[in-house]
């Protein structure tokens, strides 16, 4: 099994977590999506993933892209420990969560979109900056909301054991951290994250701790 991956790129972080979860090994090799223009779109890996994004993983001659949908393959493949509940509410309201996160965020502040606003439509740092922390904010108010206010929420976003909508918050929180955001107003976001960050799963999985780290 090998992993394309990126030490900062929220999306591959997820799939760490969730390999680390699932106790899976996986070759990790590094695309940096700044060095040389963006190794993502180097005919070589464009091969690997026509998209030219990060993560993709390779396992049994296929290759799998999208974070969800390799989270997904994992689960269905590997389904212990599971990543979803047993109940069809509870599996929903999981990729609700995790979906608030991994399609309203995180596609609008992630690093193409920044360097479009930056190049293409010549915004400012301080524009940018204002951009980023305006959908990290309308994202967290709500997912704030609705784990603070849901009794399945327990010493996770599900329960009292970690899922998918776990993987999604805490690279999504790593991410809010380096980019300045006010996170005060999110106590439940915090306790969860923090209650995450206490596994070597999600601790191993941190972009500080990855070979390629600078």
């Amino acid at each position: 099994m090998k992993l394309y991956t990126y030490f900062r790129s929220t999306a591959a972080y997820r799939v760490r977590i969730a390999l680390n979860l699932k106790g899976l090994q996986a070759d990790y090799r590094y695309v940096h999506l700044v060095k040389d223009g963006g190794q993502q779109h180097q005919p070589d890996y464009r091969k690997v993933n026509p998209q030219g994004l990060v993560p993709a993983l390779e396992d049994k001659g296929q290759v799998l892209t999208q974070s969800l949908a390799i989270i997904e393959y994992l689960e269905e493949v590997h389904p212990n420990p599971p990543l979803l509940p047993k109940d069809s509410p509870g599996r929903a309201r999981v990729r609700a969560l995790a979906q608030i996160v991994a399609c309203d965020i995180h596609p609008l502040n992630n690093l193409r979109v920044l360097k479009y606003l930056e190049k293409e439509l010549a915004t400012d740092d301080a524009a940018r900056e204002q951009w980023y922390h305006h959908w990290v904010v309308e994202g967290f108010t709500a997912l704030e909301n609705l784990l603070a206010s849901n009794p399945a929420t327990g010493e996770f976003c599900h329960g009292n054991t970690p899922s998918l909508a776990d993987i999604c918050l805490v690279p999504q929180v790593f991410n809010a951290k380096r980019f300045s955001v006010d996170l005060s107003a999110y106590p439940t976001i915090q306790r969860i994250n923090s209650r995450c960050l206490a596994l070597k799963a999600f601790s191993d999985a941190a972009p500080e701790k990855q070979a390629d780290a600078q």
